[in-house]
Parts: C-alpha cells; sequence; structure tokens
C-alpha cells in the first residue's frame, strides 16, 4: 500500500479462530535497521501509546502492535480510499456543504483530542484517509507520529509540515493544542479556495507569511463563498493563540449552523 524511509505497508486479512479469512487490516512493517535512531523508536512506541489510549470514529484504529527481532508490526484499519489530498487535487476544491461536512468530522475528532490534552501536530490533507473510493466523507484522522500528551503549553519541538505549521512553533514559543486550529484553518481554506493560504518556494518567506498571517481571499476564487466560511478561517488564522478558536468554538460558528437550502 506504501512505502517509506523504514517502512512499508501490507494489505493483510486477520485469521479467525476457525483459521477462515476474517477482516482486512494494514499492516505497516517498521525494519530495524541501523539507521533506525533511538529517538525514532521512542517515537514510534510514543505513537502507539497514543493510539492505544484512544477510540473515536473518526480516529484511525490501532488493531495490535508487535516486537520481533528485527521489525515492528502495527495493524491498523484499513483505509482504501487515499488521502484527502489526492481527493482535492482530483475536484480542483468543495463546495460549502461538501467542505462543511468534512471540518465537521475533523473537529469532532480534534475536540475529542484536544478534551485528553492530545495534540497532533501534523494535520494535512494528507493525514486525513478516506474509508472508499467511492464517499468523500468518510474520513480518517491517520498518522499520529508527531502526536504528542501536552499539559497546557508545554511544547517547545519544531515538527510539522510547512505550510501548514502554526506561527508560535516557527517562533520557537511554548505551545498547545492550539497549533492544531490553525492548520484546520489552513485546510479550510484549502478545501474551498482549491490552493494554500500560504506558499512560496522559499521556506523563509512561506514562514515570514505565516508568522504575520499574510494571506488574502482572492477575488476571483473567494467572490462565491460565504462570509460565514471566510470569517470561520480568519478566527482560526489568528497568530495569537489564545485568541484562536477552539475545537469546540468552531463548532459554534455560525457557518456551522446554516441550512443546508443556504449553500
Amino acid at each position: 500500500l506504501g512505502t517509506g524511509a523504514f517502512s512499508r505497508v501490507v494489505k493483510a486479512t486477520k485469521r479467525m479462530a476457525n483459521n477462515e479469512a476474517g477482516q482486512a487490516v494494514a499492516v505497516k512493517c517498521i525494519t530495524k535497521t541501523p539507521d533506525l535512531k533511538a529517538e525514532d523508536i521512542a517515537s514510534l512506541r510514543e505513537e502507539v501509546a497514543v493510539l492505544q489510549s484512544i477510540e473515536h470514529p473518526n480516529i484511525i484504529k490501532l488493531y495490535n502492535f508487535y516486537e520481533e527481532k528485527k521489525m515492528f508490526y502495527m495493524v491498523i484499519e484499513l483505509m482504501e480510499g487515499g488521502e484527502l489530498f489526492e481527493r482535492i487535487v482530483k475536484k480542483t476544491f468543495y463546495n460549502e456543504k461538501e467542505a462543511r461536512d468534512l471540518i465537521r468530522i475533523l473537529l469532532d475528532a480534534l475536540a475529542y483530542l484536544h478534551h485528553r490534552h492530545i495534540v497532533h501536530r501534523d494535520l494535512k490533507p494528507e493525514n486525513l484517509l478516506l474509508k472508499s473510493p467511492y464517499n468523500d466523507f468518510d474520513i480518517k484522522l491517520a498518522d499520529f507520529g508527531f502526536a504528542k500528551k501536552v499539559n497546557g503549553k508545554s511544547l517547545d519541538t519544531q515538527c510539522g509540515t510547512p505550510g501548514y505549521v502554526a506561527p508560535e512553533i516557527l517562533k520557537g514559543a511554548k505551545y498547545g493544542t492550539e497549533v492544531d486550529m490553525w492548520s484546520c484553518g489552513v485546510i479550510v481554506y484549502i478545501l474551498l479556495g482549491g490552493y494554500p493560504p500560504f506558499h512560496d518556494d522559499n521556506h523563509a518567506i512561506l514562514y515570514r507569511k505565516i508568522k504575520a498571517a499574510d494571506y488574502t481571499f482572492e477575488p476571483q476564487y473567494w467572490d462565491q463563498v460565504s462570509d460565514d466560511a471566510k470569517d470561520l478561517i480568519k478566527k482560526m488564522l489568528v497568530v495569537d493563540p489564545d485568541k484562536r478558536l477552539t475545537a469546540d468554538q468552531a463548532f459554534r460558528h455560525p457557518w456551522f449552523l446554516v441550512g443546508d437550502h443556504e449553500l
């Protein structure tokens, strides 16, 4: 299903007690090569611990974790619809009802995590997986490699993906669950506009734009988008994390309260 620096993901089938084929699953096979550092293994164990501590319909499920002399195996829920990123590229952009349905699902997962003091730290469309190729909305949050238990604003590790990373991470400040809400704002922008709010081939310029929340709603892409949708984005892409919407607050934003017939 895919390969990484130290791993490959394969499709497998659980064996039942009577040796009959059971549920189809994905297995992430991680090789213990000399290049796999101690901190990589510690990060893997932390990812497993986080996944074992949670259960939510829109978060990918870890069924089992095994360790052998030369390998680690993570048995996880099989997602056969690919990444949301691929679906965005195919569709170009989502209408407001479609985007709202997706973001509501993501916010539900984020509220669940944040209530448990877990921050994902790498929210992006590539880490939102679709269960089926035929359904645009059955999504689950995946890839908890950077996920961490947090006590308030206690984290300071610089991590994430350029374009989605929150300003406080780039500034080297202590941070917490608020960084996920910034990334969520970027995803809302991409879904509705069809392009990212912050983009530049030069990372220094890109990061300067992010730290200043320097983005615009280009009229040719945004004139048909509601003011409520743009207001939600503005309240997520706030430089000061204390003034940024939480997942619970975002749920109560007028954009989510409008009737479907109005979109």
